[in-house]
């Protein structure tokens, strides 16, 4: 049984590609359907210890300049991959929470997520990989990323 939509699950690092080349794969070997979605985190969420008032330059939010960036950076990434804007997600959100609520409401039957080597409290914690793993109704792949050794 082949997968008719996959889902591609990116934070748009330098190693996206790595996700995006396995979901590329497996979407061609049954001619499914290549989708790809990015989250960024409010900042709240990511500092959210820390006592910030809103950041704004330029009358623009940090997290609005944030999520244009995203943007242009998942068209550039999806027209590399042959993937239309209109499958080329980007939200501002909680990463596993937002990817499990597009897979359902476009149909994903494979969301395609890269994982990271955890050590310390990053273990404890968990990873957004496993996240989604958890509450989502169809398959996940968690890719290991490969990093390039600086010498």
């Amino acid at each position: 049984m082949g997968y008719h939509h996959v889902l591609a699950a990116v934070d748009l690092s330098e190693e996206a590609a790595q996700v995006l080349d396995k979901a590329r794969d497996i979407a061609a070997v049954g001619g499914a359907t290549l989708s790809v979605v990015s989250v960024v985190r409010p900042i709240l969420q990511v500092y959210g210890a820390l006592d910030m008032a809103p950041i704004a330059m330029g009358g623009v939010s940090f997290e609005q300049q944030a999520l244009e960036q995203a943007i242009a950076q998942i068209r550039t990434l999806g027209a590399r991959y042959g993937i239309p804007e209109s499958r080329a997600h980007v939200f501002l959100g909680t990463p596993a929470a937002d990817v499990r609520a597009l897979a359902s409401r476009i149909g994903a039957d494979l969301i395609v997520v890269g994982t990271h080597a955890r050590h310390g409290l990053g273990l404890l914690l968990g990873s957004t990989a496993n996240a989604i793993i958890h509450g989502v109704t169809c398959d996940v792949l968690a890719v290991r990323m490969a990093f390039e050794k600086t010498e």
